[in-house]
């Protein structure tokens, strides 16, 4: 058995969502030459305005825009989707057959959207446990354990609660917004001319918040559930961008 092997991970619930909350990260980290995979946990079917067939379409077209090199969808249930252990061994064999350093999730519940998001998470937490675990090779597809070193979390900023993560950080999409807004135009069969034009300017929106954090005009924010390694505190501090309006030119 053999697998394309990645440095980082993405999954979500359904199709569209790694394109609206984590295009731009993915499609950055792309540019930066990393092997990144997008896993969508289920079809994203039944909808009043779709298909399995028109969602795998445009979810291939939405992978090929982002330039990723794996994108899979799993045959979890949606509107079902709970996390449990038939939901984990899915994951988790993915996990195992790519063997990624890191994993990104969805965090946070959506009561005025999909549940299926907030299991989505449990899943992507429970699953990344699970892809170690020993003397279990038969319940993963005969797939080695293997250990995920970091778990990441892309929370969502309309979020029921306001969770106090242990650390930040904000990845600066400016070069590749316009890269995440046409994988997510893909999706014809869920935005018509109205709702795509909803939808990107809450991108947008986002976006230019979350960039604004860090001093650049668009950015994804995402955090961990522990405190960041500091190895080298320059490097990993860099330059800063004073955030608008102050602005002013570094001190000599």
């Amino acid at each position: 058995m053999s697998f394309d092997a990645l440095d980082i991970l993405f999954t979500a619930p359904h199709p569209d969502d790694l394109e609206i909350g984590m295009g731009g990260a993915i499609a950055r980290l792309v540019r930066q030459g990393r092997r990144v995979g997008m896993i969508h946990m289920t079809t994203g079917e039944p909808t009043p305005r779709g298909t399995p067939e028109t969602r795998a379409r445009e979810s291939a077209e939405a992978a090929a825009i982002l330039g990723v090199h794996v994108c899979r969808t799993l045959a979890l249930p949606n509107r079902m989707l709970m996390d449990g252990p038939e939901a984990r061994f899915a994951l988790a064999s993915v996990i195992r057959q790519h063997r990624p350093r890191i994993l990104v999730v969805m965090a946070g519940r959506t009561p005025a959207a999909s549940p299926d998001h907030w299991q989505g998470q449990l899943i992507g937490e429970a699953s990344r446990f699970y892809a170690q675990l020993t003397k279990w090779d038969d319940r993963f597809e005969g797939t080695p354990p293997f250990r995920v070193d970091h778990l990441v979390y892309r929370p969502v900023p309309s979020a029921a609660e306001v969770t106090h993560w242990p650390s930040r950080f904000v990845v600066d999409i400016t070069e590749t917004l316009e890269q995440k807004l046409a994988a997510v135009a893909c999706y014809r069969s869920q935005f018509d001319a109205q709702r795509l034009d909803r939808v990107q300017h809450y991108i947008r929106s986002t976006a230019g918040f979350e960039g604004g954090m860090i001093g650049v005009p668009y950015g994804e924010l995402y955090a961990l559930p522990r405190p960041l390694a500091v190895s080298d505190m320059i490097t990993a501090l860099g330059d800063w961008n004073v955030p608008p309006p102050w602005g002013a030119e570094r001190a000599p």
